[in-house]
């Protein structure tokens, strides 16, 4: 069954699904939220969500990692990324990820010539997606930054399937009086993954079942625009309070979202963090918003709500958690998510070129 899985996701030609792994998001703080990020980023991370956010980076290095599992540990994603500044008005930064399920059984040669079991003929493959993110932001003033991302991802389904691919996002962000304004067009140019089948693998299966060998493929990733207002407020010297809303756009026909026209559809994403003397962190999110039809036809709304909590280790490390879920509607159980971040070297007082807003 998984080989037919994994088999079937190599096929896949449908524009607005493909590249899907890029979706889950980095980061445990961010996932703890909900994955509404993109105006409210200002670390390493925001190479993923706005690279527009890598000028809220204090300090001369910063790394992160990441590790979850889901479905029950079957399929494991992997994150890790480092930033740093190239003169004072610009920074950069390197992300990689990868999601996969590794050790699928192979058994299309479970039995030998003579006709026997053996279990020693099984095989092992995995099928992955892996991402290389290459960002660069600029300052362009105390309120105004931006960013892009050029992504290269490269997919494989063991000897049977592989593709390559490359895209590009645009970020931007407004920083004035507490509130964060941020802009992400996702895939702005169109995201091409280009596969290539190893159909001599499987042709003596595809002969014995009547199906058609697969053929090489151009797969799709339609741009969407994710709009994001952030708004933090300080109680006093001890206490923080941050909210952020995330709108999803996207212009390929009607999606099961909370809005949903033939124009556009709106995904909403929707997130809360309450931080204690920059030490301590409480964070939560709604998102996955979805209409779901029971056997009466009667429609109900779902979502996928999530939480997190956030630690300052020392002076230079963070750690983060999260429980949240891969969807909203299925029987997947809830991931535990791992997060750390590393950050050395702090920047001088003056030596950003600009500001971040009023700070």
């Amino acid at each position: 069954m998984l080989l037919a899985s994994s088999w079937a996701k190599a096929q896949s030609i449908v524009p607005k699904y493909s590249n899907e792994f890029l979706n889950i998001g980095v980061g445990a703080r961010a996932l703890g939220m909900g994955g509404a990020q993109v105006g409210a980023v200002k670390d390493v991370t925001a190479a993923y969500w706005n690279p527009a956010g890598l000028l809220g980076i204090e300090n001369q290095y910063e790394f992160s990692l990441m590790h979850s599992e889901y479905f029950a540990g079957i399929a494991k994603y992997d994150y890790a990324a480092f930033s740093t500044n190239i003169e004072e008005d610009n920074q950069i930064a390197i992300s990689m990820i990868r999601f996969g399920v590794d050790d699928i059984p192979d058994t299309r040669f479970l039995y030998d010539a003579n006709g026997a079991l053996n279990y020693d003929n099984i095989q092992f493959f995995n099928a992955a997606d892996y991402a290389l993110i290459l960002s660069y932001a600029r300052d362009f003033s105390n309120v105004f930054k931006a960013g892009i991302n050029t992504k290269i991802i490269h997919r494989n389904v063991g000897k049977f399937a592989k593709a390559w691919g490359f895209g590009f996002d645009v970020g931007g962000m407004y920083v004035a009086e507490g509130w964060q304004l941020g802009l992400m067009l996702r895939d702005i140019t169109t995201t091409f993954n280009a596969w290539a089948h190893n159909a001599e693998e499987v042709k003596d299966i595809y002969a014995e079942t009547g199906n058609e060998l697969p053929q090489n493929s151009i797969e799709l990733t339609l741009p969407q625009a994710i709009v994001s207002f952030a708004k933090t407020v300080e109680f006093g010297e001890l206490l923080t309070a941050q909210g952020v809303l995330d709108l999803g756009f996207t212009f390929d026909g009607q999606r099961n979202t909370l809005i949903s026209t033939s124009v556009m559809s709106v995904d909403p994403r929707l997130g809360m963090e309450f931080g204690y003397k920059n030490v301590a962190f409480l964070r939560g999110g709604l998102s996955n918003f979805q209409y779901i039809k029971d056997f009466n036809g009667d429609k109900s709304l779902a979502l996928k709500p999530s939480f997190g909590l956030g630690m300052l280790l020392n002076e230079r490390a963070y750690i983060d958690y999260a429980l949240t879920d891969i969807g909203a509607v299925s029987e997947t159980p809830y991931s535990h998510v791992f997060s750390l971040k590393v950050s050395l070297e702090p920047l001088g007082e003056g030596f950003r070129l600009y500001k971040w807003g009023n700070r």
